[in-house]
């Protein structure tokens, strides 16, 4: 069976740039994807971070439909206990009527930044997601109109008034999102990239506890941190420039990417070797021949219906040139034909 290949997007500030040039290469990024036959383009949500720079995919996602053709548009994820499961709701459903079958609404319960940031985001009332499963249920019911009789959105009028309903997605990087997703019946999505440690027990577990609603049936994808390079000299370069954002991220440090040249010129001392020899499983760099050999594995090892690749370089050239050689190997615009 043929790989479905889709685009997370955290629209990264590399080093030397502004965020104008973030956004700009989001977009570059998303008609690219189009193009090249992905099958979803999600954009993620942080908050106060320097180094990433989308705080509302909903609004971002409205212009990449405006520019795309063919591509699903989603959110990977809204960060749900900031906000009313009622509003994203409206929110997914106005993109679903702009953009008719092509909306997925990913959610999660991560704050997206530090805590002290994410009271600023919620106006001092973040929840730490004590009610997440509680607003992803809200959500289901909203879109399939089952809410309780008790519940006090039942009988409001949930607008724009449309048949089709955006795709509800479950991201997480523990089992504790895979059963949520399999208790409500909706799709799941695994964070490899943040958790690389036991993400294909969580896959299994989530199949294993599936409970179809409305003739709903599993569908897993593992979201992958990759970068893929036409040599293995170019491959070195963007991963030395990848270890240093790890090391910047160990130690706290809010900064943009690191660019080619920053990974280049830094030297590392035995603790910053240690944190990059530990997180060196959360990605997968290379050529292409061994980057594709990686993701097989790791699709079989998941059993995932979907690869949702995640990546983050020092260059924009670098990073759109990688989604290019992604696309060759796994002759995308062969499957869509």
């Amino acid at each position: 069976m043929p790989t479905r290949l889709s685009v997370l997007d955290q629209t990264p500030v590399i080093h030397g740039h502004t965020t104008a040039d973030a956004i700009a290469a989001t977009l570059d990024l998303a008609r690219l994807a189009d193009d090249l036959g992905y099958t979803r383009y999600w954009c993620a949500e942080h908050h106060g971070l320097r180094g990433v720079s989308n705080p509302c995919p909903e609004v971002m996602l409205a212009r990449i439909g405006s520019i795309t053709q063919q591509i699903r548009i989603g959110s990977g994820g809204v960060m749900l206990p900031y906000y009313s499961a009622f509003k994203v709701a409206e929110q997914f459903l106005m993109l679903e009527a702009l953009f008719p079958n092509r909306v997925d609404l990913g959610v999660g319960r991560a704050p997206g930044g530090d805590m002290r940031t994410a009271q600023a985001v919620a106006a001092g009332d973040y929840n730490r997601g004590d009610i997440f499963p509680q607003q992803v249920g809200e959500l289901v019911g909203l879109f399939d109109g089952t809410l309780p009789d008790d519940h006090l959105a039942h009988g409001v009028l949930l607008q724009p008034e449309i048949e089709t309903r955006p795709e509800l997605w479950m991201l997480g990087s523990s089992d504790f999102g895979g059963l949520l997703a399999a208790q409500l019946g909706i799709r799941f999505a695994f964070a490899h990239f943040i958790n690389a440690q036991y993400g294909h027990r969580v896959a299994e577990a989530y199949r294993e506890r599936f409970v179809s609603r409305n003739g709903s049936k599993p569908y897993l994808a593992a979201a992958v941190f990759v970068i893929c390079a036409d040599t293995e000299t170019e491959a070195a370069a963007l991963e030395r420039a990848v270890d240093l954002r790890r090391v910047q991220m160990a130690y706290g440090l809010n900064m943009p990417i690191p660019s080619i040249a920053q990974g280049a010129n830094q030297a590392f001392g035995e603790r910053e070797l240690n944190v990059i020899a530990r997180e060196k499983n959360r990605s997968i760099i290379g050529t292409p021949e061994r980057v594709t050999e990686q993701l097989h594995e790791l699709q079989q090892r998941f059993d995932a219906d979907e690869l949702i690749v995640l990546t983050v370089a020092g260059s924009y050239q670098a990073r759109l040139r990688s989604y290019e050689l992604l696309a060759e190997a796994f002759e995308l615009n062969k499957q869509n034909s």
